[in-house]
């Protein structure tokens, strides 16, 4: 596979993220979707967290800041959808989600979120 310009600039961490959610994205689920569909998903997530007040991004250093609060999954993946059919995107609502399950599934294993009951 062709790596873009985009996937070969992503640091270490972003990279085994980016490589986590891809493993675990079932072969058949990734019919028509590229890794960059899934780096173009975690950030327009990241847009709708800074959008929503739930993320804050240090203008001089670019730390990334990301705050407690409650996220309406609804308004995230319609926003998410709309954001990808601007960019001309062909990715399904199924596989939206797919991506965020893998990216809340990474999260708990980092110890970024903790596990819902």
């Amino acid at each position: 596979m062709e790596q873009s310009v985009c996937l070969s600039l992503l640091e270490p961490d972003e990279r085994e993220q980016l490589d986590y959610i891809w493993n675990h994205i079932p072969e058949q689920d990734r019919v028509g979707m590229t890794q960059d569909d899934v780096l173009f998903v975690l950030d327009a997530m990241d847009d709708y967290l800074e959008q929503a007040g739930l993320l804050t991004v240090d203008e001089k250093t670019g730390e990334v800041t990301y705050l407690d609060g409650d996220i309406d999954e609804t308004e995230q993946l319609n926003y998410l959808l709309a954001e990808a059919k601007r960019q001309n995107r062909s990715l399904s609502s199924s596989q939206v989600q797919i991506i965020l399950d893998g990216e809340l599934q990474y999260g708990i294993e980092q110890g970024y979120y903790e596990e819902e009951d």
